[in-house]
């Protein structure tokens, strides 16, 4: 797969991975450690151990999928996952062992300077970050609710390619993901402060519906516990994807042209 979608050579690559520091994942909330490589190409994160067996059952039909979005030139906003690894290593000194699992993908953000990022979900609840009064900028990661705020008075205008193309890769994921009972991904989203360009990614998703997730969407869906009528904040994979796709959609707008409002009455 690294050979259909990397412009670099495999060399390059291990070359990248041989010198890595640890690195501050701004909003992470999983406690995971992450590490990026001194030439911030590649991101790698710490996987506990049901993670990666999530993976393994789900990396065949991944690499499938975006080989083929590769060699059919069909859009994905993936963030590529380009490894999985084991590692051990051994205490000379008290001869314990440890064994770390970790993930590598691309930085997204690489060679770019970042004035706002956002991770949209496309739900409200417990998606506000607050921050103090002009310093909305690439030190906090932003969520819904501060995007909501912000495209009030600044919406975020793509033009009407870009939104097309941008509609059918989130959609396509999405739906790609919610068939391997995938759920809790986001897209990324940088403002490029010197391109002023939108650049997005989905990532985090890997985590699937598990059994207990499925437990802790219906006590909550039912009140058998309190606090019926609310909306789980776990919810089905077919149902986070519905609500995902309609958020990016509300997100995004598309800039008016000179062919809008044509066949409308005035």
């Amino acid at each position: 797969m690294r050979e259909e979608i990397m412009e670099s050579s495999e060399e390059d690559f291990v070359r990248s991975l041989s010198h890595c520091v640890n690195w501050q994942a701004r909003g992470g909330k999983s406690g995971a450690m992450f590490y990026a490589t001194e030439d911030d190409r590649f991101i790698l994160k710490q996987m506990p151990r049901l993670e990666v067996q999530s993976f393994l059952d789900f990396a065949p039909h991944y690499f499938t999928y975006i080989t083929g979005a590769v060699q059919q030139k069909r859009p994905t906003a993936l963030a590529k996952i380009l490894g999985v690894y084991r590692i051990g290593y051994k205490n000379s000194q008290n001869n314990t062992e440890k064994k770390l699992d970790l993930l590598v993908m691309e930085n997204l953000f690489y060679g770019r300077k970042m004035a706002q990022v956002f991770d949209l979900k496309g739900s409200l609840r417990n998606r506000n970050v607050k921050t103090d009064s002009g310093k909305e900028s690439c030190e906090v990661v932003l969520l819904d609710e501060n995007l909501l705020k912000l495209i009030h008075d600044n919406p975020l205008y793509i033009r009407s390619h870009c939104k097309a193309i941008l509609r059918a890769a989130i959609h396509s994921d999405a739906y790609f993901l919610s068939s391997h009972l995938i759920i809790d991904y986001s897209l990324l989203v940088g403002r490029d402060d010197a391109t002023d360009q939108l650049v997005v990614g989905i990532i985090d998703y890997i985590r699937t519906f598990t059994w207990d997730k499925r437990l802790e969407m219906v006590v909550k869906s039912t009140g058998i516990l309190g606090g019926q009528g609310k909306m789980p904040t776990v919810v089905s994979p077919e149902l986070y994807r519905a609500r995902f796709c309609e958020a990016m959609d509300k997100y995004f707008l598309m800039v008016p042209d000179h062919w809008a409002g044509l066949g409308t009455n005035c």
